[in-house]
């Protein structure tokens, strides 16, 4: 039969994107995303997933593995689920390297901490500058291969039920599986929302004003803890089937609003004991706030002389900036660096880290992402001129700068080949000293008035005497810079202790959340004391829980804090005699005031009890890893179109149409060479028989 008589029409159309590894390519809104370095993968075969690394720390990478193995165990037996193929985990060195990943093809940002994507659910995640996080980090996206897994292969589900699954949901189980009840941090969120009568309804957890992963935590704590987790699978999947409301009857056989209720109710109870006046004491003068910058004002650093404080805030809407300001009465002098005035520099590291001034408040020292590296950006303080952009050699990412007293170095937190450490760049030489070499996580470092000791959190001692209720948290160290001894302080066992200060008298201010709070404190050195500073019901906080969030003067006194409070951050200046001076039991540890909500004790409660007895639970043995070479699995990875069909009547008989079109999308393992192609169709129905 004749096509061109029969007016059939086929076209089809292809899209050839092929790139490699230090390329750019086309993205999403037409950006390209830059590729700056060649990774040279390999695979780490494991049970039950395939990892792809170019790390160059065996130990480190069997460690990864274990983990994986671990979480696969601990999500398996709330969900029920098994992998029968290898589920494939793309590790990157650091943040810097996982922005330019090709396997996600959005451009992602600074406080991206991993993706999982459905198509070939691979999980995508860089290594951090805490142990804790990269735990929690693979845990949390190992319940979304979890997730997907489940959907895309389940009987009535397919890929377009996952449009049905709100975001708080599916962030919120991934943050509830990998961290459970037990979190201040989340908990702070709860109690401010009571404070302020804002617990949103089940309908509201769509408004992005409330936190997805905050919220949708807490929500499946109060499920989990009404129900039991047995009741987690059901709910998860009936509503990708069926969609929440529908799901909320078939899952439990109660209304959507009497689950509303319920849910409205358990928050409003639980964190209502937890709140002994109607509004938050503040201490000291609210210095930065909406009124004269954003409602997001974090990471400040008071200068030494005391004068000054830089700080990070969207107050320009459009981009989050630096800002220089008086500290006295907060009036904003400046705009230090901005991502439009700067425009060569990517993004600030600004979510756990704050800058640092030179002796002489004269220069202010910050992190950013420049050319798929971390870079020490110097400014003057007095025009906003860039005086030096350096690269530390040997050290692609690093955060937590801090200027000595001599202002001859700056101490950071660096990351290398997996291994976090504290280095210090000599700023005349150019060269780089490693000042702690082991495992464990060291942040937060600040100078002793003299410059002869470092104080800084470390994750060592939990991780030698084991994590609590499935955490590792910090203690305080002290560093003394000519032995390179170092000391660790064990009060508030088991809480996290992070930020520490010394003010001029070397007494070390800190935060701590011993008390399921979120406060400051204060060790005084001669006598080994230590006094509460604050009692906030909220508390005081960055960001994230390990945003630095309080600065001291070295010279004067003055001390700021970053308080949030009505869901944003203001910045408050006080004098020290201002402050709480209420001396406290350096091992009084109650995070009572930190767990989430469990309306029904007799729930059962998988997770918790799992997550509580990490330390016991034996770990794969990695001679059973498999060592592998890295081959791309260029493979078909969706299939998908639709069509349509017409009847028409004239005058010389009854037509009738079709129209529509196949779509292939194939990819390799790492993204870097994608193809997409399209069949389309047009034509009678019996063209196509």
């Amino acid at each position: 039969m004749n096509k061109t008589k029969l007016g059939y029409k086929i076209v089809i159309i292809i899209f050839l994107l092929l790139s490699v590894a230090d390329m750019s390519f086309s993205q999403s809104f037409g950006r390209n995303k830059p590729h700056y370095t060649t990774f040279d993968f390999k695979v780490k075969e494991t049970p039950h997933f395939d990892i792809y690394y170019y790390l160059k720390n065996n130990e480190k990478i069997n460690e990864e593995g274990q983990y994986s193995e671990l979480w696969y165990k601990l999500h398996q037996a709330v969900l029920t689920d098994t992998f029968e193929e290898k589920n494939p985990i793309i590790l990157y060195n650091n943040h810097s390297d996982f922005q330019q990943t090709n396997a996600i093809s959005g451009s992602l940002s600074v406080g991206t901490g991993g993706v999982t994507e459905a198509l070939k659910n691979r999980v995508v995640i860089p290594l951090s500058f805490t142990n804790q996080q990269d735990f929690h980090v693979l845990g949390h996206e190992l319940v979304h291969a979890f997730q997907y897994h489940i959907i895309l292969n389940g009987d009535s589900t397919s890929l377009r039920s996952l449009q049905n699954l709100p975001l708080w949901m599916v962030e919120g189980m991934a943050e509830y599986l990998s961290i459970g009840r037990e979190d201040p941090f989340t908990a702070m969120w709860m109690r401010d929302a009571v404070l302020h009568d804002d617990v949103p309804s089940l309908r509201k957890l769509d408004d992005p004003h409330y936190f997805p992963y905050r919220y949708g935590q807490a929500f499946w704590s109060f499920i989990t803890g009404t129900w039991g987790d047995e009741a987690v699978k059901p709910l998860f999947f009936n509503t990708a089937y069926l969609g929440f409301r529908s799901a909320v009857d078939s899952t439990f056989h109660i209304s959507y609003k009497q689950l509303d209720t319920l849910w409205v109710n358990s928050i409003k109870n639980y964190y209502r004991n937890y709140l002994k006046y109607d509004k938050e004491k503040t201490i000291g003068r609210k210095v930065i706030s909406d009124a004269n910058a954003g409602r997001m004002n974090v990471s400040p650093s008071l200068s030494p002389n005391g004068k000054y404080v830089i700080f990070i805030s969207e107050k320009d809407i459009f981009t989050t900036d630096w800002y220089l300001a008086k500290a006295s009465n907060g009036k904003i002098v400046r705009k230090l660096s901005s991502k439009i005035r700067d425009a060569h520099l990517e993004n600030y590291n600004f979510l756990e880290s704050s800058g640092t001034w030179s002796p002489n408040s004269k220069k202010f020292a910050f992190v950013a992402f420049a050319k798929g590296k971390n870079i020490l950006v110097i400014k003057d303080t007095k025009t906003g001129k860039t005086l030096e952009e350096i690269k530390p050699p040997g050290i692609d990412a690093f955060t937590n700068p801090a200027w000595s007293p001599n202002g001859k170095y700056i101490v950071f937190s660096g990351l290398v080949q997996g291994q976090k450490d504290l280095y210090a760049y000599y700023l005349h030489s150019g060269k780089v000293n490693k000042l702690t070499n082991d495992k464990f996580s060291e942040l937060h470092s600040d100078f002793s008035t003299d410059g002869k000791k470092l104080i800084f959190s470390t994750d060592e001692l939990s991780m030698k005497n084991g994590r609590n209720r499935g955490k590792w948290t910090f203690n305080l160290a002290i560093l003394d810079l000519e032995t390179l001894k170092k000391t660790n302080l064990p009060f508030f066992p088991g809480a996290n202790n992070l930020n520490p200060v010394f003010d001029k008298n070397d007494d070390i201010y800190f935060l701590s959340d011993r008390d399921g709070f979120r406060n400051m404190y204060k060790y005084e050195k001669d006598s080994g004391k230590i006094y509460q500073k604050t009692d906030f019901m909220v508390g005081i906080s960055g960001i994230t829980e390990y945003s630095p969030a309080i600065s001291v003067s070295k010279r004067t006194d003055r001390v700021l804090y970053t308080l949030y409070n009505n869901n944003s951050y203001s910045i408050y200046q006080a004098k020290s005699d201002k402050y709480l001076n209420k001396e406290v039991d350096p091992l009084d540890v109650d995070l009572s005031a930190g767990m989430l909500p469990k309306p029904n004790p007799q729930a059962t409660d998988i997770v918790n009890q799992n997550l509580s007895k990490l330390d016991n639970l034996p770990l794969v043995d990695p001679s059973q890893f498999v060592d592998e070479k890295y081959k791309p699995k260029f493979r078909l990875d969706y299939v998908g179109g639709g069509t349509s069909v017409g009847v028409g009547n004239s005058t010389f008989g009854t037509y009738t149409g079709l129209a529509g079109g196949v779509d292939f999308l194939f990819s390799d393992m790492l993204g870097n060479h994608q193809l997409y192609s399209r069949l389309a169709m047009n034509g009678e129905i019996y063209d196509f028989g």
